[in-house]
């Protein structure tokens, strides 16, 4: 007998211990965002800091119309709920307490997301909404490889799928404005986008024909200066549109002087939900949840305030809008995202399944911490009222969450796309102050030895957009040993993750080489002494 599954129509008049509803009623909400990239992430924070915002202010012009990538898993998972899903909060009881240390959990209900669509199909729809007057955000959950960047930081025109979403945008520039009004209506007719950043530029075309008010365009991943990077891409793309000199013109203009791309820095750590996060949610809410999404207690927005036009009232749900990201952003990119980072290869090497078995290694967590102290906390330069040093320290005891299942291979994923902002920029400081950084390069070393162990019968799967080409450039996991110098060579010919600067330093190439041998030594140690 299948159980009931939550929705509107299942939703309990009152909640029972460590269960909310939705802050907000749903239904009053009309669509203002439209995100692209409604992964678990965004549906376990900027979802909720929107909610939150319209429940304390009263607006109710935020709901979220969610985009999904490639696959149509969240809108089946989404729509049969009504757009409703659980965020299962995990910790752990503090210090105090008579249970302390024990797991705790607690459940939300979020109703911020109105509607969701899939690109595959719903192309059309998200086009409308894009160019619908009362649409003011559009933001960007969809991954650093979701940019879809060559080596210059343009969107890469090369890439068949580009060149097949360009020319939809050309035809949304060439269409007459009543037209596309029109087309609006039979959404089901219309090409399916190839792409989140072509669909984004798509629907801005239309926007723009239509002769609709500014818009915002938010990136909310974890790239450095995300604001500038995803104007970058947007206006190389729409660059590389092919119609009549005066409409070309005015479009670019338009983008320039209608648009704002603010750059913002996010924090929460959301693992994969599995089976025993469902079982816990049922028994919490008594209704099954097919979209639930699990997430730490912490949470943190940093919003540079460049808006041009309305926006949610997210500071009075927590966030913080300021004049300037960058301290913020580099201060999580280089201490939370490079740990994570290394914790992810170190830990899958030394056959740790999590980021919190791994941190709870005395070995691998002293490693950590040296890496932040000796070649991290010096190349930064703290935001007002953000202690670097006690930021480190709660990084590590957020990663030892033990309720949170972070796995080491999710964190793992997308090296050559994530490295460059984690760890590369903080190794080219260091080298320009006049240091070797040896534990950055312990850092690379322990990707490559990743990287190596996936050539391996049954090693690790390797889920890079670069695959082929670390793969070949590393050769073979005895190459490693035979040749560290030439593997460390063709790995760090890949212009495309390493700078000049980095390429051109034989003393830090000469630090990988070095700490290739150390990060086998440590991970040998770990597993013989774990059995």
């Amino acid at each position: 007998m299948s159980r009931p599954r939550l929705s509107y129509a299942t939703l309990p008049a009152r909640f029972g211990p460590h269960v909310d509803g939705p802050a907000i009623d749903p239904l009053t909400l009309s669509i203002g965002i439209v995100h692209f990239g409604i992964g678990a992430f965004h549906r376990s924070h900027q979802a909720v800091f929107t909610e939150d915002a319209a429940a304390v202010s009263g607006d109710r012009r935020w709901g979220i119309l969610g985009v999904t990538g490639r696959s149509e898993t969240v809108v089946r998972q989404l729509r049969p709920q009504d757009c409703l899903y659980g965020v299962l909060q995990k910790g752990v009881l503090p210090v105090g307490s008579a249970r302390a240390g024990e797991a705790a959990a607690d459940l939300r209900v979020i109703g911020s997301i109105r509607e969701a669509v899939w690109p595959g199909r719903d192309s059309g729809r998200v086009v409308a909404a894009m160019a619908h007057p009362t649409t003011h955000i559009a933001s960007l959950t969809i991954t650093e490889k979701g940019y879809l960047r060559g080596s210059d930081g343009a969107i890469d025109l090369a890439l068949p799928e580009v060149g097949l979403d360009l020319a939809l945008i050309e035809r949304e520039l060439i269409r007459d404005p009543a037209d596309v009004a029109g087309a609006a209506t039979k959404i089901g007719e219309e090409a399916a986008s190839h792409t989140a950043i072509g669909l984004l530029v798509r629907g801005l075309a239309r926007r723009y024909r239509r002769g609709g008010p500014p818009l915002t365009v938010l990136a909310c991943d974890n790239v450095v200066n995300n604001g500038a990077m995803v104007k970058r891409v947007v206006l190389s793309l729409a660059a590389a549109v092919q119609v009549e000199e005066p409409v070309r013109a005015g479009w670019l203009g338009w983008l320039e002087e209608s648009v704002s791309y603010p750059s913002s820095m996010v924090d929460r750590i959301t693992p994969a939900a599995t089976d025993h996060d469902h079982a816990e949610a049922f028994a919490l809410l008594g209704l099954e949840d097919e979209a639930l999404v699990v997430a730490e207690p912490f949470s943190q927005w940093v919003i540079e305030d460049d808006f041009a036009g309305p926006r949610p009232a997210w500071e009075r749900a927590g966030a913080i809008l300021t004049a300037d990201v960058t301290p913020f952003e580099r201060a999580k990119l280089r201490i939370l995202n490079a740990t994570h980072s290394l914790l992810a290869y170190i830990g899958v090497l030394a056959g740790y399944a999590t980021i919190a078995d791994a941190v709870a290694d005395d070995q691998l967590r002293a490693i950590a911490r040296r890496i932040l102290d000796d070649d991290i906390l010096p190349t930064l330069q703290a935001p007002e009222g953000l202690d670097l040093a006690r930021y480190r320290d709660e990084v590590l005891s957020r990663f030892a969450n033990p309720a949170l299942a972070h796995t080491t291979i999710q964190i793992a994923m997308d090296g050559s796309q994530k490295l460059p902002n984690r760890v590369l920029g903080t190794a080219s400081d260091r080298i320009a102050a006049g240091y070797v950084p040896a534990g950055l390069a312990f850092v690379i070393a322990a990707w490559i030895r990743f990287i190596a162990a996936g050539l391996e019968p049954g090693g690790p799967s390797l889920d890079d957009p670069m695959a082929a080409q670390l793969r070949a450039a590393v050769g073979s996991p005895a190459a490693i040993e035979s040749d560290p110098a030439g593997v460390v060579e063709r790995v760090f010919a890949l212009r495309e993750v390493f700078s000049p600067r980095l390429r051109e330093s034989g003393d830090f190439r000469a630090a990988v080489v070095a700490q290739l041998a150390e990060v086998g030594s440590v991970t040998a140690e770990i597993r013989k002494s774990n059995g």
